[in-house]
């Protein structure tokens, strides 16, 4: 591993920590915990389609005429990760995004999918996602949480969007939350399937073969710039805080 990358993850760590440790995983205790769960979890398993297609347009051509952008290897990390999280498999074998995979298991589980499906309506009618954001009935911390991804997503150097969406926005599954799923599994089998395979494959995708794809383009797209290592570093402790602050949110 880059010596710099390894000198991020070591500046982050305590935050890192902070958040696995976050006292919202006791509150999952039951089918109604989880539910409530989800209900605000959602909109980070949305917003991170944003941030990622945000570097997919910075990173790949997706205009015409087509013309050959930065290097060839970014272009094959940032598109293998779309690959993944835009077509993935449900259960079923069919192809479906993570993020509809997720609400499929909200609906499942009998979760309110109406302030997610409420902002998605809203800005199909509105291209400001910042107004949306704004006039919608979310949590105060959720609306924060949402407008810091936007933020990095529409206007941050590339480099720090990379950081974000790799160090403060790799997958903070603890161990405790997954024992926690299995028993409500346990008891509840037909309403958290979905959830549970979701679970599992965002574990062995994005904590496996898409966190070392993410990790190699914030590398090379830093480089040996120690000015730019900063700035990564930075923005993914505030990404970090900001998880914690919609965890808080979960919390109320």
């Amino acid at each position: 591993m880059h010596l710099q990358a390894l000198n991020l993850k070591h500046k982050i760590q305590s935050t890192r920590a902070n958040l696995l440790a976050h006292p919202v995983y006791t509150q999952i205790n039951d089918l109604n915990g989880l539910q409530n769960f989800a209900k605000y979890h959602v909109f980070a398993v949305w917003d991170f389609m944003s941030l990622l297609k945000s570097l997919q347009i910075n990173l790949t051509s997706v205009t015409l005429p087509w013309l050959p952008v930065g290097s060839a290897n970014t272009r094959y990390l940032i598109n293998e990760i779309v690959l993944g999280e835009e077509s993935d498999l449900d259960e079923q074998g069919n192809r479906i995004s993570h993020f509809e995979l997720y609400v499929a298991a909200m609906r499942q589980m009998g979760a309110n999918t109406s302030f997610i499906e409420n902002l998605i309506a809203s800005l199909k009618s509105c291209s400001s996602i910042k107004e949306v954001i704004s006039l919608s009935e979310l949590p105060d911390q959720v609306k924060q949480f949402l407008a810091f991804t936007f933020e990095i997503a529409q206007n941050a150097p590339l480099h720090v969007k990379a950081a974000v969406f790799t160090f403060g926005r790799e997958d903070l599954i603890p161990d405790m939350f997954t024992q926690i799923l299995n028993e409500i599994y346990s008891a509840y089998p037909d309403k958290v399937s979905i959830f549970k395979y979701y679970i599992e494959r965002h574990i062995e995708v994005d904590g496996g073969h898409h966190s070392h794809l993410a990790l190699e383009m914030v590398s090379e797209l830093c480089g040996n710039d120690p000015v730019k290592w900063e700035e990564a570093t930075q923005a993914s402790i505030q990404s970090l805080e900001m998880r914690i602050k919609l965890w808080d949110a979960i919390m109320e």
